[in-house]
């Protein structure tokens, strides 16, 4: 029973988080979302920052998930679609953490080292995902372009949801928007891309804005 509460806590936070932004749910809010006195929510959590790192921890494994390459052969485009579109998705499934990622980090050091960690992890598994392509003629890009390419898919990725908010004046982020992020990042790739590997690029890429 205790263990059925404390996901019932974790899972009511993130989609509280999700939709009103992490600093307008209080733990009162929460508990009142969930019938169950404040007591008793900080019986399993010490406070809003406890929940807060423990969804991160999920959040951390799932994009290591996605991060992840093939390690028994040569990188494709097939793969950039699908290491997009499951980053996209984690991102959006705890999208609270980058609507409200500064001031989250601002407030948590710990959490401000561990994002920087996948960080990393993310622009290393992109150079990584850019080199394997070049190696199989599949694209063209010297040293500083895959480089600067990494950090500018990282850059998309990771702030796309607070600019397309503040571009189309929205207050929230719907799934349509993920999907035009998606698209932007595979328009970054393509011009690097030979012809034909282009145009299939291009047709992967076209499913998402529909």
């Amino acid at each position: 029973m205790a263990r059925q509460t404390r996901e019932r806590i974790l899972e009511t936070s993130l989609a509280m988080f999700n939709a009103q932004g992490e600093p307008n749910v209080t733990t009162n809010h929460i508990a009142d979302e969930l019938g169950i006195s404040p007591g008793n929510l900080y019986y399993h959590f010490r406070s809003k920052d406890d929940i807060v790192e423990h969804l991160f921890a999920r959040y951390e494994a799932r994009i290591g998930d996605a991060l992840a390459l093939p390690g028994d052969r040569a990188p494709d485009l097939e793969d950039i679609w699908l290491q997009l579109h499951l980053v996209f998705e984690s991102l959006w499934d705890y999208r609270f953490l980058y609507r409200d990622l500064v001031d989250i980090l601002a407030r948590n050091r710990k959490l401000k080292l561990r994002f920087a960690r996948i960080m990393n992890r993310a622009g290393a598994s992109a150079t990584d995902l850019l080199r394997g392509l070049v190696r199989a003629g599949v694209m063209r890009a010297s040293a500083d372009e895959i480089h600067a390419l990494a950090e500018n898919v990282l850059l998309v990725a990771t702030f796309w949801m607070s600019f397309d908010a503040v571009r189309g004046g929205k207050p929230v982020v719907d799934v349509a928007d993920l999907s035009r992020g998606i698209h932007r990042v595979m328009m970054l790739i393509a011009p690097f891309l030979r012809d034909a590997e282009r145009y299939h690029l291009n047709t992967l890429a076209a499913t998402y804005v529909r």
